[in-house]
C-alpha cells in the first residue's frame, strides 16, 4: 500500500498496447509492461487512451487517469489514498520539503545508520535472476516502492540483463505507475523477482502484500526483502509495522528461503535510538534539525561495529532490519519449522 525507497528518469516511449493497436499512450511503461496491467478492482483487462485507462468489465468500468506518462491504478476502496491526490500532484507518502531537508542534512553531516548488506544481497539476486534470462529477454523485476533507488540498488538500474518495473505510491523521479501493494495491478505469474525494500513497515496489511507478490511472481520467481526491526518511527502517519528476523521470515512462509539475517546492525539501531531520544523532547522544527546535527557528530561512529556484529547471532535480536531472500514455492513453512530455525543468541 505504502512504499518507501540516482536521480534517473525512465525512458519515455511511445506506446501501442498489444490489445489497443488504435491507442497510443506515451508512457514510461514499455509496451510489453503495459500488456501484463489488469484492473486492480476488478482484474478485467484494461483499454486505453493517451489520457487513461479503461477497465472493460461491464459490472466496474472504473476510469484510471495518467499523468504525466505514470497510469494511477488505484483500487479507492481499498487504498487510503484517493486518485485525485495524484493528479492534484499532493504530496503522499513523502513531502518534498522534508526530502530536500534531509538531502541537503546528509550532504553536510555524517549518516548514523549503514545498511550493510544490500549491495551484496543485491549482487547475489541479480545472480540469480540472470540464470532466468536469455539472450532474447531480459529476466523482468517489479520494484514495489520504487519512486527513488533503494539503499544498494545502483548495479541493479543498469543491469544488462534486468528490466526494473518501478511502482510507488509517490511520484518520484523512478515512478513508473502508481499502485497499491495490495492489490498489484498485473496478471498472475508476470514477473520473475520482485524487490520490496524498507516497504512492509508501511503498509497496513503486510500479509495481504506479500500475497500479491508471490501471485505476481513466475514459478521460479525471485523475492528480495527488507523491513525494519528495531527503528523508532519514521514517514510519520504511514508508519505502522515492525518484524524480528522470525517474524519477517513467517511473513514469506511460502517462499522457500535462499538467504536471510540482518541487513543493518545493532550499532545503527543504537544510533537510531539515540537520535530519537534527543528528537523527543521537542516537536518543533527547528530545533529537531539541531538535535538531529547532534545526534548524527556523536552517534555515527556507532554504525562502523556492524561491518564486525552484522553475522552474529546477537546482531539477528538487536538489528535495525533484516533480509529475506526466496524462490516462490508451492509449500508453506510450518510454524513449528520456524520456530527451530531461531539463530539469534538466547
Amino acid at each position: 500500500m505504502l512504499w518507501s525507497p540516482t536521480w534517473s528518469v525512465p525512458f519515455f516511449l511511445p506506446l501501442t498496447p498489444a490489445h489497443d493497436t488504435n491507442a497510443m499512450t506515451t508512457l514510461k511503461l514499455t509496451p510489453d509492461q503495459q500488456a501484463l496491467l489488469r484492473c486492480p478492482r476488478c482484474t478485467a483487462a484494461l483499454s486505453w487512451t493517451d489520457e487513461a485507462a479503461s477497465c472493460t468489465g461491464s459490472a466496474c468500468a472504473t476510469r484510471f487517469p495518467i499523468t504525466d506518462g505514470v497510469p494511477v491504478l488505484i483500487n479507492e476502496a481499498k487504498s487510503i489514498f484517493d486518485i485525485a491526490d495524484f493528479l492534484a500532484r499532493r504530496e503522499t507518502t513523502f513531502r518534498s520539503s522534508d526530502r530536500i531537508l534531509k538531502d541537503t542534512f546528509s550532504r553536510v553531516m555524517p549518516r548514523i545508520g549503514h545498511n550493510v548488506k544490500a549491495a551484496r544481497n543485491y549482487a547475489r539476486f541479480a545472480e540469480l535472476l540472470t540464470a532466468l534470462a536469455t539472450p532474447a529477454r531480459r529476466a523482468r523485476v517489479l520494484v514495489v516502492g520504487g519512486s527513488i533507488l533503494g539503499k544498494g540498488m545502483e548495479s541493479l538500474a543498469t543491469h544488462p540483463a534486468l528490466e526494473l518495473v518501478e511502482t510507488d505510491l509517490a511520484l518520484g523521479p523512478r515512478t513508473m505507475m502508481i499502485c497499491d501493494g495490495h492489490d498489484l495491478p498485473f496478471i498472475d505469474s508476470s514477473f520473475d523477482g520482485v524487490i520490496v525494500q524498507a516497504v512492509l513497515e508501511h503498509v497496513l496489511d503486510p500479509a495481504r502484500c506479500v500475497a500479491e507478490i508471490h501471485r505476481v511472481l513466475k514459478p521460479e520467481g525471485v523475492v528480495y526483502g527488507e523491513t525494519p526491526f528495531m527503528q523508532q518511527v519514521h514517514m510519520g502517519p504511514y508508519d505502522f509495522t515492525r518484524f524480528t528476523h522470525l517474524g519477517h521470515r513467517r511473513l514469506f512462509r511460502h517462499f522457500e528461503e535462499i538467504e536471510s539475517g540482518a541487513s543493518c546492525g545493532p550499532g545503527m539501531a543504537l544510533a537510531w535510538a539515540w537520535q530519537y531520544f534527543l528528537l523527543s523532547f521537542t516537536a518543533r522544527r527547528l530545533p529537531r534539525a539541531l538535535l538531529r546535527g547532534v545526534a548524527a557528530l556523536t552517534a555515527f561512529p556507532l554504525k562502523y561495529f556492524d561491518y564486525a556484529l552484522i553475522d552474529t547471532p546477537g546482531a539477528l535480536d538487536a538489528a535495525s532490519g533484516v533480509y529475506f531472500l526466496g524462490r516462490k514455492s508451492d509449500a508453506t513453512l510450518p510454524d513449528r519449522t520456524l520456530v527451530k530455525g531461531y539463530r539469534g543468541a538466547m
